[in-house]
């Protein structure tokens, strides 16, 4: 039954991809966007920092003797709690782009142009961009569970294209 529903979709994309193209339009199922690789990491550590110190709060406040529950202690409790699922749940990334590097940082997505980068460093377990003005961008194995091995090998094709210095060690 599903064959023959591919049939017949592939069977309708043919027919509009040919009306496009007769009007010049652009077809259907076929990508004019650059490629990106993206390599994304979990964030952990920092989930786990707020649930720790959640639980310092909550141990603390109410261990004292004068201690009378209120609402807003629980909706600080659960704003906390939620501010960490949201952290576990927002996976950090590395785009890389043919004449780009993005990331996202604390503050939001972040996009690092050829001419601003110094160079590249590889280490084991992470890799450094050096930028031209600011802080270098590490992304770390150990902290965020980035695939380093995969990023540095692209990172090398990306230097090599740039003529950008990259310092494996």
């Amino acid at each position: 039954m599903s064959r023959t529903w591919e049939r017949k979709v592939r069977k309708n994309t043919n027919q509009i991809n040919k009306a496009r193209k007769k009007h010049g339009v652009s077809q259907i199922g076929t990508s004019t966007a650059p490629k990106v690789d993206r390599f994304k990491g979990r964030n952990y550590i920092f989930p786990i920092f707020l649930v720790l110190m959640i639980s310092m709060y909550t141990i603390l406040v109410t261990t004292a003797p004068d201690f009378e529950p209120t609402t807003m202690l629980w909706v600080t409790i659960g704003c906390y709690l939620f501010l960490a699922l949201i952290f576990l749940l927002r996976r950090p990334y590395i785009a890389i782009g043919k004449d780009y590097i993005q990331t996202r940082k604390m503050t939001g997505d972040k996009k690092l142009h050829v001419s601003n980068i110094k160079g590249i460093s590889v280490q084991k377990g992470a890799v450094v961009i050096m930028q031209q003005k600011g802080a270098n961008w590490v992304f770390s194995r150990l902290l965020n569970r980035y695939p380093t091995d995969k990023i540095s090998s692209k990172l090398q094709d990306f230097a090599k294209t740039h003529n950008l210095p990259f310092e494996q060690k």
